[in-house]
């Protein structure tokens, strides 16, 4: 008595809910959101879960009662759904599906009622009710699936689509737990009334956001890997629950050894479930049938160009770039291997092959061939297995000899940038489905484009990586020069006044003491080159290394002239560098200016920077000049004397000191350099 009191309660409840559906679609119905044959389904379910709520507290209603209710209950759903289809879409199935659909629900309902009519006792048969669940489960799940499938992204029907196919689920396993058990469960067919509830408040709520939101379109959809799994264990639980139904026929007829056969028929049955799901073979077939039965295009586009993108853009490693453009490429289309040529001067060459042995034999393809033509100007993707007479086939002609050579080839695509003709890629056949649709041909030059694009920028990054090398090489080669430079003045210098003093002792002596340093600066240089050494960085008393640099510049007019407003101030820096440095700004200075003017230097102090003025009343310089030409190497303004490196040089080791260099000038008034350098603790 407990147990009919909680049906009861379960389907008065479901009743209650299903009756506030129908208000609920009804009014939808109104306002054009809805088709009017859903109101009718809830309708009829609000019947029914009324008349079992009745059967089980008041009157006892016949069995046969009871089924026809079922029937209509499970027709008037049926229907209502393939009608949203049509509302939703305007599309409708073939007459032949149709018919069977409709067909199946209508013959069932009548028949019912001709054994209730007749009192056949096959219409008070408890299996007789089972069988109608579960065929009636059957077809309502088909028909979900068809309103899924063809509707339009509509909100209420992706809603109704997922309350009802969990009523027919959860039907289908009722009616075959009870095929197999030979009687309804009592707790599964208690809880059934709270299960149809349940899924009537989840239906009155998606109907209460769809009239609020006016039946706004709606993105959601399954995804492929959902659908996948989905099928599979579907299938999966067809299969067994077929084999359970085979036990009980066995265990019902087969005598005494009818509960081993049984056993036995269901052990296969789940090692056989086992086996597919393990084999990789069995799931390559149902994706693929998936793929053609239930959804319009072969491919899920976002996933394949996301998971293209990532892969292309990991770091290498030790991979081959090249090879991880074949890798990409085969995996979509479930390709074991592949190879790559790129263009070498006037030929395309082999880079990379995955999986693929190359013949022996040359297999170069000279840039002008038909072949290659064919493939530049119309980005023709070759398919080898193709015959001659076929669409796919039509340039097979143009294939070169050696590409024959390739064992399981199938398909030749261009690797085009803008117009141009980067490479070609070859794949090898897949073991599964090797046909090829529109769908394979669009996508197969969308990749292949991104693939070429990403090899130009790999290939463009190693020429910006060699260019870079040649342009330090070329920088260093400049700044050695430089210096050579500055050397064989000094000894130009000694040379030039040799003829002068030739008798003067002290003159050999400085000049001795002047070719000693240029040696000694030479061998510094080479040293550091040699070994690519670094500065040697030391702590330096500023105002000797001005004194050095003023002494060095003495025989040129102006003779420059030192201010030293601090004398305790030191920098760490490179002691040779730091006075080149400066003797290049002084002898620009003085070069600049007539031998009537000035070159002023003054030293001094800002908080924590020590401050070099060079200063010189010259000819000057425009901000124009300074602004985008002064520091620019190989720039000059010495026709015929100069590299154009030494301003460029003097600000970049300034920098490297964490100082820096301002330039103030205008032409006719002179310039003013100001350099500021950290001082050292």
């Amino acid at each position: 008595m407990q147990h009919d009191q909680i049906t009861f309660l379960s389907n008065l409840a479901g009743g209650c809910i299903f009756l506030a559906l129908t208000l609920m679609l009804f009014y939808l119905w109104y306002i054009r959101a809805a088709h009017s044959t859903l109101v009718l389904a809830a309708a009829v379910s609000a019947v029914w879960q009324f008349a079992f709520a009745v059967h089980y507290h008041w009157l006892s209603l016949e069995k046969p009662v009871l089924l026809i209710l079922e029937i209509a209950r499970d027709g008037a759903w049926i229907s209502a759904l393939l009608s949203c289809m049509v509302f939703s879409s305007g599309k409708t199935l073939s007459f032949p599906l149709r018919a069977i659909i409709q067909g199946v629900w209508i013959s069932a309902l009548f028949l019912a009622s001709y054994l209730f009519a007749t009192h056949t006792t096959l219409a008070y048969d408890t299996k007789t009710l089972t069988w109608a669940g579960v065929s009636l489960g059957v077809v309502g799940l088909v028909s979900v699936e068809q309103l899924y499938r063809n509707s339009q992204q509509d909100r209420l029907i992706k809603l109704l689509s997922v309350a009802i196919s969990s009523l027919f689920v959860y039907d289908i396993y009722l009616f075959s737990h009870a095929l197999m058990f030979g009687a309804i469960d009592v707790d599964l067919w208690r809880a059934r009334g709270s299960v149809n509830a349940i899924a009537g408040l989840f239906m009155i709520a998606g109907s209460i956001a769809v009239a609020r939101q006016n039946a706004k379109p709606t993105r959601m959809t399954l995804s492929r890997p959902a659908v996948f799994y989905t099928t599979s264990l579907t299938a999966a639980g067809c299969f067994l629950a077929l084999m359970a139904v085979g036990g009980y026929y066995v265990e019902l007829y087969g005598g005494s050894w009818g509960t081993v056969v049984q056993i036995l028929v269901l052990f296969l049955a789940l090692m056989s479930v086992g086996g597919i799901f393990v084999s990789e073979t069995a799931r390559s077939h149902l994706n693929v049938w998936i793929n053609k039965h239930f959804f319009h295009h072969k491919y899920d586009y976002r996933a394949e160009w996301l998971k293209l993108i990532n892969y292309l853009s990991q770091p290498f490693g030790a991979e081959n770039f090249h090879e991880r453009a074949i890798k990409a490429v085969a995996e979509i289309f479930k390709s074991p291997g592949g190879a790559l040529w790129l263009r070498q001067g006037q030929r395309y060459t082999p880079m990379a092959a995955y999986n693929v042995p190359l013949p022996n034999a040359s297999v170069d393809e000279p840039a002008d061939s038909p072949f290659c033509s064919a493939m530049k100007k119309t980005e023709w993707v070759f398919s080898t297995q193709s015959p001659e007479n076929d669409s796919l086939g039509a340039m097979n002609e143009l294939l070169p000899a050696w590409i024959h050579t390739i064992n399981d080839l199938w398909l030749v695509l261009p690797l085009l940038t803008e117009s141009e003709l980067l490479g070609f890629m070859v794949l090898t056949k897949p073991e599964l489905d090797d046909s090829l649709t529109w769908e394979d041909l669009d996508l197969l030059k969308t990749v292949s484009r991104q693939v070429a694009s990403y090899l130009d920028r790999h290939e463009a990054a190693e020429m910006l990586a060699e260019s870079r090398q040649f342009e330090a090489f070329n920088k260093l080669t400049a700044f050695i020069m430089h210096d050579l430079k500055n050397l064989i003045a000094q000894q130009a210098l000694v040379v030039e006044n040799a003829a002068k003093h030739r008798e003067n002792p002290a003159f050999f002596e400085d000049a001795i003491r002047t070719i000693d340093n240029s040696v000694s600066r030479m061998s510094n240089l080479l040293r550091k080159l040699q070994q690519n050494e670094s500065s040697e960085l030391r702590s330096l008393e500023l105002h000797r290394v001005l004194m050095e640099a003023v002494k060095k510049c003495k025989e040129q007019k102006p003779v420059p002239s030192l201010r030293l407003q601090q004398t305790n101030l030191k920098v760490n820096a490179d002691q040779d560098r730091l006075i080149m440095t400066l003797t290049h700004i002084i002898k620009n200075a003085q070069d600049a200016t007539d031998s009537n003017g000035f070159v002023d230097i003054t030293l001094q102090r800002d908080e924590n920077d020590a401050i070099i003025v060079i200063e010189d009343n010259g000819v000057g310089m425009d901000q124009d000049f300074i602004k985008n030409q002064l520091f620019r190497p190989f720039v000059t303004t010495k026709s015929g004397k100069g590299m154009g490196i030494g301003a460029y040089q003097t600000r970049e080791f300034i920098a490297s000191l964490g100082g820096n260099v301002t330039v103030d000038s205008a032409p006719g008034e002179g310039t003013t350099f100001t350099i500021a350098l950290p001082l050292s603790n």
